[in-house]
C-alpha cells in the first residue's frame, strides 16, 4: 500500500518574492489515497490520486469577482477512479452554499425593485409639487412642457454622449413607426400640464384615473379585443367615482376637466399605438432608449409649436417685467422637468422587472400618493363625498388591474 500526500495552504499568494514557504505559515493538509502495491501501477495511481484531488476542490466565483475554494471536509473511502461517488459528493458539498448565494441574490432584487418603487413614487410627488407651483405662477403650459421635453433631451444627450447608456441604432423606417407615439406622447403631457394649471393637482389625477375605462373602449375600437365581464364591472366604479368626484370637487372648471380627460385619451392612445405598430428593435432598442427616442422627437414636435402659440415668455427680462421671481421660477422649473423625465425613466425600469399587471397596481398605489401628498401640501380642501368618489375611482383602478389576470376560457369547438 502506498500514501501519496498533497500540501495545499489555506491562501495561495500570486507570487512569493521572499521564497519563503507557505507550509512554515500554513500547516499543511495532506490527503492519502490507496493504491495497488504493483510497482508499475505507481505513476497511473499516482495520477488519480492527483485527478482524484482536484475533484474534490471545486473553484467558484462569485458576482463580487471573489473566488472560493470549496474543501471537503470528510473523503470517501471509495477509490478515486469513482466519477459517480467523487459527483455525488461534490453536489452535496455545494448545495448550501449554493442556495445560500441564491437566496442572498433573491434579497438583493427584491430590495433593488422596492428602491426602484420609492424612487417613483417621490419623482412624481416632487414632480406635481413643483410643476403645480410653476403652471400657478406662469400660465403658459406649452412652454413649461416644452421646457420639460428640452431638459429631457439634454438628459438623455449626455447619458447616450458619455456611454452611460448604449446609444441605439435607428433606422428610418424605426423613427417612422415611433413618431405617432411621440406625437401622442407629446399631447398627453401637454394636455396634463393645462389639467394642473385650471384644477388642484388630487382632481386631475382623479379624472386620470379614468385611464382604464379608455384603454378597454380603444381596445375594441382599433383591436378588436372584447374586454370581459369582470373587466366591464371593474370600470363602472371608476365612472361613478370620478363622476361623483368631479360634482363636488371645489376647483372644478371644464377646461381642467376635459384636458385631463384629452390626457387620458392620448396616453391610451400610445398605448394602444405600441402595440397596433410593431416597431422593429434591434437588441439596443429597449424600453428605456424608446422613451429616450420618444423624449427627443417630443421636444422638436413641441417647439415650435409653443413659439407659435405662446411665443418667447421665457426670458429673463419677461419673467421680471411679468413680477415674477426668476430665480424661484427656474428652480422649480428645473425640478419640475428633472423630476418628470426621473420618474418616466425608473417607470420603464420598473416596467422591465415586473409584469404588466403589477405595473399597473404599482401605478395605481402611485395615484393614491400624489392625492394624499398633493392635499396635504397644498391644504385643498376636501369633501366626504368629494373623498368617496377618489376613493371609489381607485378602487375601480385596482380591481381593473387585478381582473386583468383573468384570461377569457377559449371556446369549445
Amino acid at each position: 500500500m502506498q500514501s501519496v500526500a498533497f500540501t495545499l495552504s489555506s491562501s495561495l499568494p500570486l507570487h512569493n518574492p521572499r521564497g519563503l514557504s507557505c507550509s512554515s505559515r500554513f500547516p499543511p493538509i495532506r490527503l492519502s489515497a490507496s493504491s495497488s502495491s504493483k510497482p508499475n501501477e505507481s505513476a497511473s495511481s499516482s495520477s488519480s490520486s492527483s485527478s482524484f484531488h482536484r475533484r474534490y476542490w471545486s473553484f467558484a466565483s462569485s458576482s463580487s469577482s471573489s473566488f472560493k475554494f470549496r474543501p471537503s471536509t470528510t473523503l470517501p473511502a471509495a477509490p478515486a477512479s469513482s466519477d459517480s461517488d467523487v459527483t455525488r459528493f461534490e453536489a452535496r458539498a455545494t448545495s448550501v452554499s449554493d442556495s445560500a448565494d441564491e437566496s442572498s441574490n433573491s434579497l438583493f432584487k427584491t430590495l433593488q425593485l422596492g428602491a426602484l418603487f420609492g424612487l417613483w413614487y417621490i419623482f412624481n410627488i416632487y414632480f406635481n409639487i413643483n410643476n403645480k407651483q410653476v403652471l400657478k405662477a406662469y400660465h403658459f403650459p406649452v412652454t413649461v412642457t416644452a421646457i420639460q421635453f428640452a431638459v429631457g433631451t439634454v438628459l438623455v444627450s449626455f447619458m447616450w454622449i458619455f456611454n452611460l447608456y448604449k446609444r441605439p441604432k435607428i433606422s428610418g423606417s424605426q423613427l417612422a413607426a415611433i413618431l405617432p407615439l411621440a406625437l401622442v406622447h407629446t399631447l398627453g403631457n401637454l394636455f396634463t400640464n393645462m389639467s394642473l394649471g385650471k384644477v388642484a393637482v388630487s382632481f386631475t389625477h382623479t379624472i386620470k384615473a379614468m385611464e382604464p375605462f379608455f384603454t378597454v373602449v380603444l381596445s375594441v375600437i382599433f383591436l378588436g379585443e372584447m374586454p370581459t365581464a369582470w373587466v366591464v364591472a371593474s370600470l363602472l366604479p371608476i365612472v361613478g367615482g370620478v363622476a361623483l368626484a368631479s360634482v363636488t370637487e371645489v376647483s372644478f372648471n371644464w377646461a381642467g376637466f376635459w384636458s385631463a380627460m384629452a390626457s387620458n385619451l392620448t396616453f391610451q392612445s400610445r398605448n394602444v399605438l405600441s402595440k397596433k405598430v410593431m416597431v422593429n428593435k434591434e437588441e439596443s432598442m429597449d424600453n428605456i432608449n424608446l422613451f429616450s427616442i420618444i423624449t427627443v422627437m417630443s421636444f422638436f414636435l413641441l417647439a415650435p409649436v409653443t413659439i407659435f402659440m405662446e411665443g418667447i415668455k421665457f426670458t429673463p427680462a419677461y419673467l421680471q417685467s411679468a413680477g415674477l421671481n426668476v430665480r424661484e421660477l427656474c428652480i422649480r422649473s428645473l425640478l419640475a422637468a428633472l423630476c418628470f423625465h426621473a420618474y418616466q425613466q425608473v417607470s420603464y425600469m420598473i416596467l422591465q422587472r415586473v409584469s404588466p399587471v403589477t405595473h399597473s397596481v404599482g401605478n395605481c398605489v402611485k395615484r393614491v400618493v400624489v392625492i394624499v401628498s398633493s392635499v396635504l401640501f397644498f391644504k385643498t380642501p376636501v369633501s366626504p363625498v368629494n373623498a368617496l368618489g377618489t376613493g371609489m375611482a381607485l378602487a375601480g383602478v385596482f380591481l381593473y388591474s387585478r381582473v386583468k389576470r383573468v384570461k377569457p376560457k377559449p371556446k369549445a369547438a
